[in-house]
């Protein structure tokens, strides 16, 4: 399968169903906790942004020159950005318990993990070293996942 074709539809699927948690009124947390890890998610977000630059805004898994990014948070996790996204996302849809919005974010989870495994083999490919800095760095919760 073409993994930057595969990329594209994780993509699609991961918005699609994020779109519907919009318009279900689903994705913003209630409760303090919730929105909590909300706010720790945006600024996780915009922490591994700034790290990465302007590098990580494409649609398909294309790895960019520059080298491998392994500081910020980077250094704890492989893909904080997708784990910003997870977290503000389950923050949501706990703080709603609908089986509804529980299948849309499995729907959003299935598209993301597409586009981290694509990327992953992709980034291996042009830089050999990600299998080392794999090995050594989580990819969604640092220490655990």
């Amino acid at each position: 399968m073409n993994l930057k074709w595969a990329s594209g539809a994780g993509l699609i699927i991961a918005a699609s169903s994020l779109i519907m948690l919009v318009l279900r009124e689903s994705i913003l947390a209630v409760g303090f906790v919730g929105i909590f890890v909300q706010a720790l998610s945006i600024m996780l977000m915009i922490w591994a942004r700034v790290a990465f630059g302007q590098r990580s805004f494409h649609a398909t898994a294309d790895p960019t020159e520059g080298g491998l990014v392994t500081t910020g948070p980077y250094h704890y996790l492989r893909h904080p950005i997708y784990a910003a996204l997870m977290y503000f996302l389950w923050s949501g849809i706990l703080s709603h318990l609908s089986l509804v919005d529980a299948l849309l974010g499995t729907f959003t989870m299935v598209g993301l993990i597409i586009r981290i495994y694509a990327e992953e083999q992709l980034v291996t490919v042009r830089y050999p070293d990600y299998i080392n800095y794999a090995a050594k760095t989580k990819r969604i919760i640092p220490f655990l996942l």
